[in-house]
């Protein structure tokens, strides 16, 4: 049987383990499994959105409302834009690819960092183009308006904070750039761990209802899958000027999130409380993987997300290492996927973290190869 001949040279997506396949694999009980792998908020969702999931789990039968009223409503009011300026997919992932079916044809580009989210490449490459990336583990924007001026991509994705690696670039250099892009190159601004960002240092913080009044050829992306702690209900959102939004819809499926996700979502926005306490909590157990960094004379990237990328230097390989913690039961992300000879671990609980510093101490004093 035949396909389109891109397919046969795409990557697929690697999720972290789930514990599942760990218990499978290894025999060890659940109870005693840590994932901190995929960067999921570690106590979970608002006790209020789990209230009203419970209390209409019996609407499931009904299709959702496809208008996405409640929930379109409650974000314009918290971001300060239109409804007709939201576009709500399941999970932000969904829109990135909603804009590369829209802007990806005959011959385009995207422009990316070269470390980043996978998906940017991966639903650029399903689209037939080429992908520009700027060599580095950080954002290096002067590099990356370079290679826009000499390949002019049809979008460029930036990552604030970035995924996989955790470091963000300040808001105001992130408008400076956008300012010398013509407007006809769409810049998608990926802000998935935003509110972790914001909280650490307000010069990171964006501010998509100015950001998109200035840039007409902007998209911003949020989620509900990391602070919000809504990873398993799939619901991200897009924010983009109405002719943007309009262009986008066109290729969104009918029905594309549940009925309990639009609930769920549109209860989380509510309790900023909860947000607040879960930020608070992220960053007490982070200085605790800083001075575990230091202690070890481990290499770290300065975070401004929910997790922590370790580097390692010597004779200590990232892959054998998180192999040797995953038989612990400890799941963490290995990026040697991405040239870079690390971990990326989830900020977990207090107790989960315990687990990790006494395995990874362990490990590191036999010297692991």
């Amino acid at each position: 049987m035949k396909f389109n001949p891109v397919i046969e040279h795409l990557k697929t997506y690697e999720p972290g383990k789930p514990i599942e396949s760990v218990v499978k694999e290894f025999g060890i009980d659940p109870k005693e499994i840590v994932k901190l792998a995929s960067n999921e908020n570690p106590y979970g969702c608002s006790p209020n959105v789990q209230k009203r999931v419970a209390e209409n789990v019996r609407s499931m039968y009904r299709y959702p409302d496809d208008t996405m009223e409640g929930l379109k409503s409650a974000l314009a009011s918290h971001f300060g834009v239109e409804k007709e300026q939201l576009i709500v997919g399941a999970g932000s992932d969904q829109i990135i690819e909603f804009a590369c079916h829209a802007k990806l044809y005959g011959g385009a580009k995207i422009l990316q960092s070269e470390i980043t989210f996978a998906m940017y490449r991966i639903y650029a490459s399903q689209c037939g183009a080429s992908v520009i990336e700027a060599p580095g583990i950080a954002h290096d924007l002067d590099l990356m308006y370079t290679l826009y001026q000499e390949h002019e991509p049809e979008i460029i994705f930036i990552c604030a904070p970035n995924n996989p690696t955790g470091d963000c670039l300040d808001a105001v250099d992130i408008e400076n750039f956008i300012e010398r892009i013509d407007e006809e190159t769409l810049v998608v601004v990926d802000g998935a761990y935003q509110e972790y960002a914001a909280f650490k240092d307000q010069h990171k913080a964006i501010d998509p209802a100015k950001l998109i009044e200035r840039f007409p050829n902007v998209l911003y992306l949020g989620t509900f899958s990391k602070v919000y702690g809504l990873g398993g209900m799939r619901i991200g959102y897009g924010i983009a000027r109405k002719e943007i939004v309009r262009s986008l819809y066109k290729l969104r499926p009918p029905f594309n999130v549940t009925t309990l996700s639009l609930m769920a979502a549109e209860e989380a926005l509510k309790d900023q409380d909860f947000v607040t306490r879960t930020l608070e909590k992220c960053d007490e157990q982070m200085n605790r993987y800083i001075d575990f960094a230091e202690t070890h004379g481990i290499g770290t990237i300065e975070s401004y997300t929910n997790f922590i990328t370790y580097m390692f230097e010597g004779a200590t390989d990232s892959s054998e290492l998180a192999d040797r913690l995953l038989r612990k039961g400890v799941i963490v992300r290995d990026l040697k996927g991405y040239g870079l000879n690390a971990i990326r671990i989830t900020i977990g609980k207090s107790d989960e973290n315990d687990k990790l510093f006494h395995h990874l101490e362990q490990l590191l004093a036999s010297k692991i190869r």
